[in-house]
């Protein structure tokens, strides 16, 4: 089991959304190295930490799993849609998605508290110019956060 930090716009989709949407399909990513971890490491059963970013306080506001391995991602087929991607076709698709459902809703974790734990210092998410929309959680930081969010 592996575990990921998935960041998203709240005013694009918040946890509150995949709450009540359920299982959903992470689509629309377009770095190639988040894409990688989506389609060659992400399995049913991981852990995800959702994290809020691009707003007034960004930090985890939820836990989530992923629910279903990758396979490609529609919206790299939708011509004059805002993921396209001419370069793509069905039988040689350049984009993936994962699909992730809701554990459950935590208090905001916010990037400043993060930052103020030394055990988290090596997070990718607190790494200077750090910008993928995915990435990769450490166990041990894992553990250490679920406790800082039950406490």
């Amino acid at each position: 089991m592996r575990y990921w930090l998935m960041k998203s716009e709240p005013s694009e989709f918040s946890i509150d959304d995949l709450l009540r949407e359920g299982s959903v399909a992470w689509f629309g990513v377009r770095n190639y190295q988040a894409r990688n971890f989506m389609r060659d490491q992400m399995r049913v059963g991981d852990g995800v930490l959702f994290y809020h970013s691009s707003c007034a306080e960004p930090g985890i506001a939820g836990l989530a799993e992923v629910s279903r391995a990758a396979y490609p991602d529609e919206t790299q087929f939708e011509v004059g849609g805002k993921y396209f991607d001419a370069k793509a076709t069905r039988e040689t698709p350049r984009w993936f998605n994962v699909e992730v459902k809701p554990v459950r809703k935590t208090r905001l974790l916010s990037i400043g508290e993060l930052r103020g734990y030394p055990e988290l210092a090596s997070m990718r998410i607190l790494a200077k110019g750090n910008r993928l929309s995915i990435t990769p959680v450490d166990p041990d930081e894992w553990t250490f956060i679920l406790n800082k969010l039950d406490a």
